[in-house]
C-alpha cells in the first residue's frame, strides 16, 4: 500500500517523521481504526523501524495512535461524544479569543485576518474545499495567536489539533460551507470596528454551529455508531 509520505531529510529526523505522520492522521491518510502500515512507512520516508516507532511514542502520547501488544500502532478512532465535548472548550476559548484579540491585535493584524477573508472567498468559489479547510484552521490559529497570550495560543493549537480529524473527515456540506464563509465575513467586520462583545460572540457561535455540524456528520458513518457503541461497554 503506497501512503503518498515524502522520504525525510536526516537532520531533524525524530521531529520530521512525528510531523509527518501526525499529518497523514489528521488529514484522513492513515484512517481511524487502522493499522499504521509500518513497512510502506519505513520505505515511503526511508527510514528504519527504529525511529518510525520512536515517532509513535510520541503520537500514543498525543492519543493519537493507540499502541497495542504483539499489534503494533492502530490509530485512535473518533467519538462523536468526545468530540462534542472538545467543541464546548473550543467554544469557550473562542469567546476568550474575541475579547483579548480586540484589545491587542495591531492594525496589520486585522488587515491579515481580512485578507484572509478574501482568500477564503476565492477558495470557496474556486470549490477548493481542502485548500478552505486549511485556510480556516489558519485563520483561527492566527485569532488565537494575536492574543499575545502563549497560554491560550498553545491550548487552543492543541484542541484544535483533537478536533482536526473530525472535521475533515465530516466533510464540510455545501449548505455550512456557504454559512462559514457569511460567519467569517461577519466576525472580520466585528475585528475591524474593534467591537470586542460582537467578535466573542460571533466567533463563539462559529464554533458551536461547526461543531454540531461536525458531530451531525460523524454520527451519520457507521464507523462512528460502531466505535460509541464499543465505547460504552469498555
Amino acid at each position: 500500500m503506497r501512503i503518498l509520505a515524502a522520504p525525510v531529510q536526516r537532520s531533524s529526523l525524530h521531529e520530521i517523521i512525528v510531523t509527518q505522520l501526525r499529518e497523514m492522521i489528521l488529514d484522513g491518510r492513515l484512517a481511524p481504526g487502522t493499522s499504521v502500515p509500518e513497512l510502506d512507512l519505513c520505505r515511503d520516508l526511508d527510514i528504519s523501524r527504529t525511529p518510525l516507532r520512536e515517532a509513535l511514542k510520541v503520537l500514543a502520547a498525543e492519543e493519537l495512535v493507540r499502541l497495542l501488544p504483539n499489534r503494533g500502532a492502530v490509530v485512535s478512532e473518533i467519538v462523536p461524544e468526545e468530540i462534542a465535548e472538545i467543541f464546548e472548550v473550543v467554544e469557550g476559548l473562542e469567546r476568550l479569543i474575541g475579547h483579548l484579540v480586540v484589545e491587542r491585535a495591531s492594525e496589520a493584524d486585522v488587515a491579515e485576518i481580512r485578507g484572509l477573508y478574501e482568500r477564503l472567498v476565492g477558495l470557496k468559489e474556486s470549490g477548493d474545499k481542502h485548500a478552505y479547510f486549511d485556510l480556516n484552521q489558519a485563520t483561527h490559529r492566527r485569532l488565537a495567536e494575536m492574543t499575545r497570550n502563549r497560554v491560550l495560543t498553545a491550548g487552543y493549537a492543541g484542541y484544535s489539533d483533537k478536533i482536526r480529524r473530525a472535521r475533515w473527515l465530516a466533510n464540510l456540506s455545501a449548505t455550512r460551507w456557504s454559512e462559514s464563509v457569511r460567519e467569517h465575513a461577519a466576525f472580520t467586520e466585528a475585528l475591524e470596528r474593534r467591537d470586542g462583545e460582537a467578535l466573542s460572540r460571533l466567533l463563539a457561535e462559529h464554533a458551536h454551529h461547526t461543531g454540531v455540524a461536525v458531530i451531525a456528520a460523524l454520527r451519520a458513518l457507521p464507523a462512528a455508531e460502531t466505535t460509541a457503541r464499543r465505547r460504552r461497554r469498555s
